[in-house]
């Protein structure tokens, strides 16, 4: 299965996946409308043995072919860990 991967130029670190190339009818418009513009950024080979960053191969793929597109999402943040010291 084919991906095309496509960067938010308003949302750092944001990805839609879509289906199809430069179709964006199946992202819906509410997301479109935070996301977009977009840039493209690669064509990719989902294979079941593929490995991404930040994604499930599988749950990009069940996306892919139930809603034609994934959205990735950066990581949450991680709130810093206090350690205690000696002389706290």
């Amino acid at each position: 299965m084919q991906a095309y991967v496509y960067k938010s130029q308003r949302k750092q670190d944001t990805y839609v996946y879509l289906a199809v190339r430069d179709d964006f009818n199946a992202v819906p418009d509410a997301l479109k409308a935070s996301l977009a513009p977009f840039a493209f950024v690669l064509e990719v080979a989902l294979t079941p043995d593929r490995r991404l960053a930040l994604a499930d191969v599988a749950q990009v793929r069940a996306n892919l072919n139930e809603r034609g597109f994934h959205l990735q999402m950066p990581p949450p943040l991680v709130a810093p860990v206090r350690v205690p010291r000696r002389d706290d």
